[in-house]
C-alpha cells in the first residue's frame, strides 16, 4: 500500500509541476489560516498543521520544551466527554493510524512546530479525527516524559563528543548570544522540564487563532474547509504573544575548541536574512555562485580544486522569521586549518568586491530555474512549500513567480545585496579541532 501511494503521488506531482499551482487560502472563524491545493489525480490527502511554537518560544532555562511538547503529542490522549473518545496510549495511537495506512509525522524548528498526515482520501475520517485529538487532547503521561527526557539527555551527551555538533552549537551561540535563536538544549535544561511545563507550553502556543493548516489532495474546497475546522475547533484561542528581542548586531567573534578529531571543522558567518527580505532572490542566485552550486561554486574552485585544502566547502542563507544565519562550512586537515580559513575569507572578500561574472550569473540562474520542478515534484514537497507560505505569510503566487524572479536578478543586484547583508569583519568563526 505504501509503495503504491508513493508511486501515485510522484506521477500526480509531475503533472502538477507542469502547470501553475492554484493555492486557495482563507481564514476560519476561529482565526486559523487555511491553504489548499486541489488534486484529484490520485486518491491521497496530505495535511499539515503548524503553530508559532518552535524552539524560539522555549522558556528561559528550559530549552527543549518545544521539542518535548511536540514529540509527546502522540504519547497518549486524555478522555473526552464523548464516550466514543476514551483515553488511549501510545501503542493504540500508532496502531490506529496503521490500521488505515495513514502516516503521521511531526516537525520542529526554531520558528514553528506542527504535525503532518498522509492518508488515503477514502480512509481519511478516522485518521483526521485522531489527529484532531492529538492536537487538542494530549495527556503528556509522566512515565513517557521521563523516558523521552532520558533519551534526549543521552543524545545531548553523545553530541558533546562530535565535532560537527560542537561547532554547530558554538556557532549559534556566537551569532545569537542570549537571543532565543542561540539557545540550545542542555542536560541541565532538559532535566529542569516538568510535565506542567509541557501543559503550559501546549496551552499557550497550540491555539486555533495561530494555526496554519495546509492541505493538498483528492478533496474539494468544501471538504478542506470542514477538515481544517475539524482539526482546530477544539483548540483554545491564544492571547497575543510577547515580542521576541531583536537579533543582536554581529560581533565578529572567534572561538577555537580543542578536539581529538583528525579534521578541523570550521564555520563562519553572521545573522543575515529574514523571510520577507526583498534581497531574497538576489542572495539565492548569488549564493549559488559563491558556495551553493557544488563543484561550480567559487569556494569549491578556490579551496578544493586549486589548493586541495578540503573535500567540500559550501555556503547558504537560512531565512527565518527574524534574521537567520549566513554560514560557510568546511573541514580540513588540522595543520591546514589556518590556510583554508584564509583562502575562504579571501574568496568571500573578492566576491563582495567584484560580484559574480555575467557567465557565472547566467549559469546559476539556468541551474536554479531548470531544477525548480524538483522542488515541487511530490505532494509532500508541495505541502512543505504551501505550509511555509502560510506560516511566513508569503504571497500565494510565490511558487508560480519564483522562476521569473530568479531570472530577473542582475549582477549589480547580487553585488549590492551581498554587501548589504554581509560584512566580513563582523563574521563570527568557530574552529573545532584546528591546530591553530
Amino acid at each position: 500500500m505504501f509503495k503504491l501511494m508513493v508511486g501515485l503521488t510522484l506521477c500526480a506531482a509531475c503533472s502538477i509541476s507542469q502547470a501553475a499551482l492554484q493555492i486557495q487560502s482563507w481564514t476560519l472563524s476561529n482565526g486559523a489560516r487555511v491553504l489548499f491545493v486541489e488534486n484529484h489525480t490520485i486518491p491521497i490527502l496530505d495535511v499539515s498543521v503548524d503553530f508559532d511554537a518552535g524552539s524560539r518560544r522555549d522558556p528561559v532555562g528550559k530549552s527543549g520544551t518545544a521539542a518535548l511538547t511536540n514529540a509527546m503529542l502522540a504519547r497518549g490522549l486524555r478522555a473526552a466527554q464523548n464516550p466514543n473518545e476514551p483515553a488511549i496510549g501510545e501503542a493504540q495511537i500508532s496502531d490506529a493510524f496503521a490500521d488505515v495506512a495513514a502516516q503521521r509525522g511531526a516537525r520542529l524548528d526554531d520558528d514553528r512546530s506542527g504535525v503532518t498526515l498522509r492518508t488515503l482520501a477514502s480512509e481519511r475520517e478516522m485518521a483526521l479525527a485522531l489527529l484532531a485529538r492529538l492536537l487538542a487532547q494530549p495527556s503528556f503521561p509522566q512515565e513517557f516524559l521521563l523516558r523521552d527526557k532520558a533519551r534526549t539527555v543521552a543524545t545531548i551527551k553523545e553530541s558533546l563528543t562530535q565535532p560537527e555538533a560542537i561547532a554547530d552549537k558554538a556557532f549559534a551561540r556566537l551569532l545569537y548570544g542570549t537571543h532565543p535563536y542561540g539557545a540550545q538544549p542542555t542536560v541541565e535544561s532538559i532535566t529542569a522540564i516538568t510535565r506542567d511545563d509541557l501543559l503550559s507550553f501546549h496551552a499557550a502556543y497550540y491555539v486555533a487563532n495561530r494555526a496554519v493548516v495546509a492541505l493538498i489532495g483528492d478533496i474539494t474546497r468544501a471538504d478542506a474547509d470542514r477538515i481544517a475546522l475539524q482539526l482546530t475547533q477544539r483548540l483554545p484561542q491564544g492571547a497575543a504573544l510577547p515580542d521576541l528581542p531583536a537579533v543582536p548586531a554581529a560581533q565578529g567573534r572567534e572561538e577555537r575548541i580543542p578536539h581529538q578529531a583528525t579534521q578541523a571543522h570550521i564555520l563562519l558567518g553572521m545573522p543575515a536574512l529574514a523571510r520577507h527580505d526583498p534581497d531574497h532572490f538576489a542572495l539565492t542566485v548569488g549564493n549559488y555562485v559563491l558556495g551553493g552550486g557544488g563543484f561550480a561554486s567559487r569556494l569549491m574552485q578556490q579551496v578544493r580544486e586549486k589548493r586541495g585544502l578540503t573535500y567540500g566547502v559550501s555556503s547558504y542563507f537560512n531565512p527565518m522569521a527574524q534574521a537567520g544565519p549566513f554560514q560557510i562550512g568546511l573541514q580540513t586537515k588540522k595543520e591546514q586549518a589556518g590556510e583554508a580559513l584564509k583562502v575562504t575569507r579571501d574568496t568571500l572578500a573578492d566576491y563582495l568586491r567584484e560580484g559574480p561574472s555575467a557567465a557565472e550569473l547566467k549559469a546559476a540562474k539556468d541551474n536554479l530555474t531548470g531544477s525548480f520542478a524538483l522542488r515541487i515534484d511530490s505532494n509532500r514537497k508541495i505541502l512543505e512549500n504551501i505550509a511555509a507560505i502560510g506560516f511566513y505569510q508569503l504571497p500565494l503566487d510565490y511558487l508560480n513567480t519564483w522562476n521569473a524572479k530568479i531570472a530577473a536578478v542582475t549582477v549589480a543586484q547580487v553585488k549590492a545585496a551581498f554587501n548589504r547583508k554581509l560584512q566580513l569583519d563582523k563574521f563570527s568563526t568557530v574552529i573545532v579541532g584546528g591546530g591553530l
